[in-house]
């Protein structure tokens, strides 16, 4: 008898063994969690001082394609970065003259900033000439670039804007059948389902009237510069505006693209089956298969399959909630359809459109921002407290990995300006949570991880956010790259400290399995049990077969706390700790923490303090 019990041990040792070696072979096939570092392209390798406001390209300097050396790259790799986005490539709409290079000159009038906004493309088949050493051979440059960031095992990304393109579109470098965005339009018509635009019948488009304090290039002489661009009949313009003189605070340097959708509101094209959103990529495209497609919607296909070709790996789509989630079912099916592993990013942010974005619309990625950034910003800010998280994580359980988290991007104000948080310390346990939090991917702007305050007067716009429509440098992040040697060489004390804790951070998010694995809220079960703890601190555990890990985030920028943490008895057994102490190491400082599932660990966490407690 026990001959057989030792057998029938022995045999499920060796299946047990067996499953779990297989559970790890299939966890190391795994790509680990995703950090996608955004960088304003060209920004990031200017070292020109200057910062004139309203400054020329001369004046101010300008980043290039070239300044991503493998220097550079390697240093980026080594913060963690799985993925670059590399913002403001399509070549869009600027004050600088390039005609000597047969590009058709830009109206200030109906450009912001003197470098124009990345989000005004006006040829989407050739890269901005800003960021070419010789402009004739600016595609070549780019896409050495995108070989060299392969080349360091990052994979690339780039912004395509559906929703509008530039006031004035000139596309000159075509590929052969493909024809400009308005060129077929039947402008007597305010709608059509294959014009392109859409088209206001009783009047010519007038430049928005001046603010009392803002003048075109800020008031410097330029030869278009008369308050007027001619455009008959005026276009809807890219926010929806439908006047044929928009304000100043409407998008009026772009007009506004026609998917189909009729000025009612009505759609002109198929909708849907309600399954759909239980249908793979696959299935989608081959449902758009034979149907009667609006022209912008292979418009758009046949951009994103050329940059695809130029083996760019993924997108950032702007503002896609402005644009029917149909065609990103046929865009995105498409996309998935040549290359399926392409990442997929989309800016929504109305939270009752995310599973239709997501399960529908076929995104990998949308951005966490009206929920999760707006309450971490809060609680940072020292209005809000940390009772608020976890909800947004019960909230958005079945499509937590799809909400990509971050605390910066080109769009929102700088930690470390005065308007947001005024001290990039105040970020360090709200990154510690945004990156932890989830199994989605995080994001950190360029200069984030220096401290960047944006506080920069460039021109067009106030500061608090680095500057997308002027040339300007970035002084935090000049320091770090000190010339082009891209070692921290100038950065301060406190510059090379957050940098060290940034990298610590994501390099640990990309290699902890546990990342990818499971997740539970201890913080309400302590808010109610645990004297001394309170909702400047926050907690949570995740866990795989492999790893366990306790997170702890002291968000007050003033106050120490000391307390016993505990594990509620349901989540231990989940996460199958026994009775027996852990050890548990923090990720920062080395230091060893005693864990007992009954008795708790002591804690003592100083202002702006975290743990990542690893056993």
């Amino acid at each position: 008898m026990k001959k057989i019990i030792y057998l029938i041990f022995m045999l499920a040792a060796l299946f047990s063994c067996k499953q779990s070696a297989t559970k790890k072979e299939q966890t190391a096939e795994k790509e680990g969690k995703v950090v996608v570092y955004q960088v304003f392209t060209r920004l990031f390798g200017n070292t020109n001082t200057n910062n004139k406001p309203w400054g020329t390209i001369e004046e101010n300097g300008v980043g290039k394609f070239n300044d991503f050396t493998d220097k550079a790259l390697s240093e980026i790799k080594d913060l963690g970065v799985t993925h670059v986005w590399y913002t403001g490539v399509p070549h869009h709409a600027t004050c600088t003259d390039y005609t000597a290079f047969g590009i058709t000159n830009d109206d200030p009038d109906v450009v912001k900033g003197r470098a124009g906004s990345p989000y005004a493309v006006k040829d989407y088949y050739q890269v901005d000439p800003d960021m070419a050493v010789d402009p004739n051979k600016r595609m070549e440059e780019f896409e050495d670039l995108v070989e060299r960031t392969h080349q360091h095992n990052m994979k690339v990304i780039i912004d395509i804007v559906p929703n509008h393109v530039a006031r004035y579109y000139k596309g000159l470098n075509n590929p052969e059948g493909i024809v400009d965005f308005g060129a077929n339009d039947d402008t007597t018509l305010e709608y059509a389902k294959n014009n392109n635009f859409y088209y206001i019948q009783d009047g010519s488009f007038k430049v928005p009237e001046p603010l009392d304090n803002y003048k075109p290039l800020g008031g410097a002489d330029h030869p278009l510069i008369d308050g007027e661009f001619e455009e008959v009949p005026a276009k809807w313009t890219g926010n929806g505006s439908r006047l044929a003189q928009p304000s100043h605070y409407d998008w009026y340097e772009t007009v506004k693209v026609n998917y189909g959708v009729k000025p009612d509101g009505s759609f002109d094209f198929d909708i849907l089956p309600s399954n759909y959103d239980i249908k793979d990529y696959k299935e989608h495209f081959a449902f758009w298969q034979g149907k009667n497609i609006p022209d912008s919607w292979n418009k758009f296909r046949d951009i994103a399959l050329f940059w695809l070709d130029k083996g760019v790996d993924g997108f950032r789509f702007d503002m896609a909630e402005m644009v029917p989630v149909e065609f990103w079912s046929y865009l995105n099916s498409s996309i998935k359809m040549k290359n399926a592993e392409a990442f997929l990013l989309a800016e929504v942010y109305q939270p009752a459109l995310y599973r239709d974005y997501i399960h529908k619309g076929k995104m990998d990625y949308l951005y966490d921002k009206v929920d999760l950034y707006d309450t971490i910003k809060h609680v940072m800010q020292g209005h809000g407290s940390t009772d608020n998280i976890a909800p947004i994580q019960h909230k958005y359980a079945d499509i937590e990995h799809h909400l990509l988290h971050f605390l910066e991007n080109h769009d929102e104000q700088r930690i470390a300006s005065p308007e947001f948080a005024g001290d990039a310390k105040k970020g360090m346990p709200a990154m510690v949570v945004s990156a932890t939090l989830s199994t989605s991917p995080t994001m950190i702007y360029f200069g984030q991880e220096v401290g960047e305050p944006g506080a920069e007067k460039a021109g067009f716009g106030a500061p608090t956010r680095t500057s997308i429509f002027d040339y300007i440098g970035v002084p935090h992040h000049q320091r770090w790259m000190n010339d082009g040697k891209f070692d921290g060489g100038q950065s301060t004390g406190d510059e090379k400290q957050l940098r060290a804790y940034y990298r610590t951070l994501l390099n640990f998010t990309i290699n902890n399995e546990a990342m990818l694995g499971e997740y539970a809220d201890i913080h309400a079960f302590n808010r109610e049990n645990t004297p001394g703890y309170t909702n400047k601190v926050y907690s949570f555990v995740r866990w795989s077969e492999n790893e366990r890990v306790l997170v702890i985030s002291n968000f007050s920028d003033a106050e120490s706390y000391s307390f016993n943490l505990k594990v509620p008895a349901d989540i231990a057994g989940k996460m199958l700790l026994s009775d027996k102490e852990y050890t548990m190491t923090d990720e920062f400082t080395g230091a060893s923490l005693k864990l007992n599932v009954h008795d708790g660990v002591n804690i003592d966490i100083a202002p702006l303090q975290s743990y990542i407690l690893s056993f």
